[in-house]
Parts: structure tokens; sequence; C-alpha cells
């Protein structure tokens, strides 16, 4: 009896360590795929802006391009703040 007793505590502690291992695995996944995600819009505005303001490439930006650059990444981030604020308040009024 003691020996069950004593595997039920092994296992018991065991699942314990598993849980603890799969939430700090959870929790480093989780901040993975915000890293991924962050990049992925990096090289989308980037794509994006170069499209836009990059006629010819040269061996360094002009001043009209450097601006055009700028401006892009701007504009694109602050659209993506107020579509990101929009969609908050749509949830938030739809839990109301």
């Amino acid at each position: 009896m003691l020996y069950f007793l004593e595997n039920s505590f092994e296992i018991k502690m065991s699942l314990e360590g598993n849980q603890a291992v799969d939430s700090e695995l959870e929790k480093f996944l989780t901040v993975e795929k915000v890293k991924t995600q962050f990049h992925e819009q990096v090289h989308h505005i980037t794509d994006v802006c170069w499209d836009k303001c990059i006629d010819k490439p040269g061996s360094k930006l002009d001043g009209k391009t450097q601006a055009c650059m700028i401006n892009c990444v701007e504009r694109f981030i602050d659209a993506s703040l107020v579509l990101t604020n929009r969609f908050a308040h749509l949830l938030q009024g739809s839990r109301s």
C-alpha cells in the first residue's frame, strides 16, 4: 500500500510539473507568435511603402523619397491604430 501511495505522489508531482512546463511553453509560444506577427507587419509595411515611394533604387534615399517613406509608415501606423481602436470599441459594445 505504501508503494502505491509513493507512486501516486510521484505521478501527481510529475503531472504538476508537466502543467508548469506546459504553462511556460504556452507563454513562450505566445511571445514568439507576437514577434512573428510584428515581423510580418514590418515586412508588409516595407513592401507597401517601398512600392509607393521608390521609383528606382539608388545608392541612398533622396529627401523626397525619405519623406515619402516616413509619411507612408506613419499613415500606415495611424490607420492601424484607428482600426484597432474601432474594433475594440465595437467589441466592448457587443459585450454590453
